[in-house]
């Protein structure tokens, strides 16, 4: 790494010149694309519109994108998990099985349909919904699971799906941090009963709010239709999100391929630092078969077995420890790093920390998500689809905290 880049040794949160002065780097990006289809449809008139060119087309396109069979358009990737519910006929008395550690709003989506949460440990490596404990977290009244791909981390899907089919258990796979990213061979979203996709301001596929669904069952899509509709669409995305969406979509593959070659490099950069374990291990893996050409593909254009996984990077996160920097707590290390101009933050709150204990039944002893509630750190990804320099700044600051954790910690 270079010298100009390690600048000055003093921590910027104690006041020394911080490594990336301008800060992270804004999101949504400043895309050609998606400027001139917002000029397009304020000059057609389509942003507008109850019913336009624009939905319809994003429809096809994310069917293609993901060879299912329906994708039904809502206002946000929380609205799509509870309709993916709905459709699944999850109701009242129902028991529906999550990672203790995941978005609160995928806890209140299965309140929300009147069914109970029950709370499975996650895995000590990676914080990832842990499939061998759901065994003793099912019940007569467990009628689906919701799976999350969280901060770079995957959930193994084909074990989901052999623990769940034979029980009649539906499965919502929810991919809303992974777009486009290749889980045991398929594309995130597409290996349960239903995927949920997520358009909010911060996402990789971004219209400021927005979601879908994706499925090959025509019973779901009409149930979720059902409860949406009354007299006009409840739950909308606009042709104007719509619209924006569609140059995304189409350059989805190409960024997640150079998300994925900077978060290698950045991994490569840490490995001096055993006190932040990437959920990740840094390795790129093809995700097309040899000879591809690149262009847009399927899951089903081949074989699954051609593939491996390549997870996508929403966030980047990591399990910090503390120890190995002179005892800087988590929340405080998170902190100077942003004062350094690097979005690194907390990760979520597990969710059996935060919610009462009558709104959920613990599925497993919750040690894991215990660990995950005070150690998960998650790198915003805007930085991951800048240059190599910029790679450099993230390490180069996490190197300076590291000389200077002590004084941080006792400034």
């Amino acid at each position: 790494m270079s010298a100009s880049i390690r600048g000055t040794d003093s921590p910027a949160v104690l006041g020394g010149s911080p490594v990336r002065p301008e800060g992270p780097p804004a999101w949504p990006i400043d895309d050609p694309a998606v400027a001139e289809v917002l000029a397009r449809a304020a000059a057609d008139g389509s942003w507008g519109r109850y019913h336009g060119p624009h939905g319809p087309a994003l429809v096809e396109k994310l069917k293609e994108h993901h060879a299912v069979a329906h994708a039904v358009l809502c206002a946000s990737g929380t609205v799509a998990v509870e309709l993916a519910l709905r459709g699944a006929k999850i109701g009242p008395g129902d028991e529906v099985l999550l990672a203790a550690y995941d978005f609160e709003g995928n806890f209140g989506d299965v309140l929300a349909v009147g069914a109970t949460p029950v709370l499975v440990d996650v895995r000590r490596d990676d914080f990832q919904l842990d499939v061998s404990r759901l065994e003793e977290a099912v019940s007569p009244s467990t009628k689906a699971i919701v799976v999350s791909h969280l901060h770079g981390g995957v959930v193994p899907m084909r074990e989901v799906l052999e623990f769940a089919r034979p029980r009649g258990i539906a499965v919502v796979e929810d991919a809303c941090q992974m777009p486009g990213a290749i889980v045991d061979g398929r594309m995130a979203g597409t290996w349960g009963d239903v995927g949920v996709l997520s358009f909010g301001g911060s996402k990789l596929l971004s219209a400021g709010r927005g979601g879908a669904l994706l499925t090959d069952s025509p019973e779901i899509v009409q149930r979720a239709r059902l409860y949406s509709h009354r007299g006009n669409e409840a739950f909308p995305l606009s042709e104007l999100q719509a619209a924006v969406l569609l140059p995304q979509l189409e350059r989805l593959d190409e960024r997640n391929a150079i998300r994925a070659r900077n978060v290698a490099r950045l991994i490569e950069l840490l490995r001096p630092h055993p006190g932040l374990t990437p959920f990740a291990d840094g390795r790129v893996r093809d995700a097309l078969p040899p000879g591809d050409s690149g262009e847009p593909h399927t899951h089903r254009d081949h074989a699954p077995d051609e593939f491996t996984t390549q997870p996508g990077y929403y966030k980047l996160g990591f399990r910090y420890d503390s120890a190995a920097f002179e005892g800087l707590p988590r929340n405080a290390f998170a902190a100077a790093m942003r004062a350094e101009g690097i979005a690194l933050d907390p990760g979520f709150r597990s969710l059996h920390r935060t919610h009462g204990k009558r709104r959920y039944r613990a599925g497993s002893p919750l040690d894991h998500a215990d660990a995950a509630d005070d150690q998960a750190l998650v790198l915003h990804h805007p930085v991951l689809l800048g240059t190599e320099a910029d790679i450099e700044q993230v390490a180069a600051a996490i190197d300076k905290l590291a000389r200077n954790a002590g004084i941080i910690r006792v400034p």
